[in-house]
């Protein structure tokens, strides 16, 4: 049993010694057709490599070629050993030279020598060494199907900046980039509330042009026409008429010389289907009286609105316009009132183009508002209407912090109408919200010491305002008014009104967002008759 072992054991120590000297040992090749390209020259000197057919180590193991034994060796060993240092991973400076048969597991692969150290290489290129590059070079079969051959012919990305202190200087790039660590991640919930969308308003305001009024208001931003109250609890916890998006809103304003109610409903989006579309449609109807000094006026009507928005700035609209006007308490009967006294009906349909690059259209203090408008009425009259209105604001200076802002305003306002305009719809000027330093209405056209209004307005004011104290809570202002308004379509030099003066603004937050305004002008242009009113003031509250 033993003897059989030992057998065994020879005979597998003989085959593995035939194989790794045959892997060792190379033929002599023949010549080479690449002979010819023989280096001139070398970029760096290296060592003669000596690899007899039968040699010795330096610790005396001899090296027999394959098929021999070191019994019937023929050869004799060299008795000359390379005195030259073989360097690790080097190969004999023919490295173009074919290897004849590599066996599973060979080392003999298309090696290159070493590069000179600190010369660059280029990613997907090989070293020179001085070599000629031969143009007849066919690598040996399935090279091109290695993967270091594919990897020269599709050279990686470029890889993303190493972080300092990661990668040891030199040329060389790792084949494995070191990843940029994430930042640390934590699983959090979030819990949210819908945000307050209604609003129930009360206040009052006393007013140059309107006198004393009231106002209620009811306003719920996130309406939903199609969710009624099916039980007393949707109307408790606040889930009746609610969750669409929607704008609902009804006002009521009550006053001594003005009163007005109004219901609107909104729909920012309008929907085809489950898709939304830019367009948005608004519906509002309303009941209006007013008591001027020669005629009572009542309106009742409704209006609905589709608006497009091209842009963020710029919006485009279309409406129509019902209304009955009721004309009573005539005081003189002049021909422009008597044939308008008892019940007009009006219609009317409006387009307006818009361009709003405010930066809050309360209140701005940069920005431009233009807005262009063309309408055309019919029923009881039928007559053509335009109007142009243009406002400009330049933020002048503020503080760091923004706050402190002063502001230069110009604005003005243009418009016609046809000359079958009905006097309830002609162009008034005079008040606090048109012309300062003069009556309600007080810088119009008259007949017979009645105000008729006219047909052409031209409207303008250049305002300054600045903060009087830090936290802005007291302003003052600088403003010059001027203008005409004729009974037909032209600017008469007699008629032209100037008015400069100044002001204050009073904001007071407990009383609402609107400031008690109190401005003080004097006309130094006006027409024969205008009725002067040097102050006109504002005064609201509201919670």
């Amino acid at each position: 049993m033993r003897f059989t072992q030992t057998i065994a054991a020879s005979w597998i120590a003989g085959v593995l010694c035939a194989t790794g000297c045959a892997t060792l040992t190379p033929t002599k090749p023949s010549a080479s057709p690449l002979s010819s390209y023989a280096p001139q020259s070398r970029a760096m000197d290296e060592p003669e490599i000596s690899v007899p057919e039968t040699g010795a180590s330096a610790d005396g193991i001899v090296v027999n070629k394959p098929g021999t034994s070191e019994q019937g060796s023929n050869t004799r060993p060299s008795t000359k050993l390379s005195s030259e240092r073989v360097v690790r991973g080097q190969s004999p400076r023919n490295w173009f030279a074919p290897i004849n048969e590599p066996t599973a597991g060979s080392s003999e692969h298309m090696r290159r020598p070493m590069q000179i150290s600190g010369e660059p290489i280029t990613r997907g290129q090989s070293p020179g060494y001085g070599y000629p590059s031969p143009t007849n070079y066919q690598p040996q079969g399935g090279y091109y199907d290695s993967p270091v051959a594919q990897m020269v012919q599709n050279p990686l990305p470029e890889p993303p900046p190493a972080f300092p202190g990661v990668l040891p200087p030199g040329n060389g790039e790792p084949l494995i980039q070191p990843q940029i660590p994430l930042p640390p991640a934590v699983d959090f919930d979030v819990y949210v509330e819908e945000t307050r969308t209604g609003r129930f308003m009360f206040g009052m305001g006393v007013n140059s042009d309107l006198g004393v009024t009231g106002q209620i208001t009811i306003d719920e931003r996130n309406f939903d026409w199609r969710r009624p109250p099916t039980s007393f609890q949707d109307v408790v916890n606040g889930t009746a008429w609610r969750g669409g998006g929607q704008g609902f809103r009804l006002e009521a304003q009550p006053g001594t010389q003005v009163q007005r109610y109004l219901v609107s409903f909104t729909q920012p989006y309008l929907y085809l289907g489950s898709i939304p579309t830019p367009f948005s449609l608004n519906l509002s109807g309303f009941f209006y009286n007013r008591n001027y000094f020669d005629w009572d006026e009542e309106r009742l009507g409704g209006r609905a609105a589709l608006g497009y928005r091209l842009t963020h700035d710029l919006s485009l609209s279309a409406a129509l316009r019902a209304e009955n006007v009721g004309i009573s308490g005539i005081r003189v009967p002049i021909p422009e009132l008597t044939e308008v006294a008892g019940d007009n009906s009006l219609f009317s349909g409006k387009t307006t183009l818009t361009h709003d690059t405010r930066d809050t259209p309360f209140a701005a203090t940069e920005g431009h508002l233009i807005e262009l408008s063309y309408e055309q009425a019919f029923g009881s009259f039928d007559y053509p209407r335009g109007e142009i209105d243009y406002r400009q604001y330049f933020l002048a200076r503020e503080r760091p912090d923004g706050s402190g802002r002063h502001t230069l305003a110009y604005s003005f306002r243009f418009g016609f109408s046809g000359p079958d305009t009905p006097i309830y719809e002609n162009f008034f000027a005079g008040g606090f919200s048109t012309m300062r330093g003069f009556n309600f209405r007080g810088a119009s056209p008259k007949n017979t010491g009645v105000v008729v209004g006219g047909e052409f307005q031209f409207l303008g004011s250049v305002e300054y305002m600045f903060p009087l104290t830090a936290d802005d809570m007291l302003k003052g202002v600088v403003f010059c008014d001027y203008g005409t308004t004729e009974e037909s379509i032209e600017i008469d030099p007699n008629n032209y009104r100037v008015a400069p003066g100044m002001g204050l603004r009073i904001s007071i937050p407990a009383m609402g967002p609107a400031p008690l305004a109190l401005d003080l002008a004097v006309p130094i242009a006006r027409a024969p008759g205008d009725q002067i009113q040097n102050f006109s003031f504002f005064f609201g509250f509201g919670r």
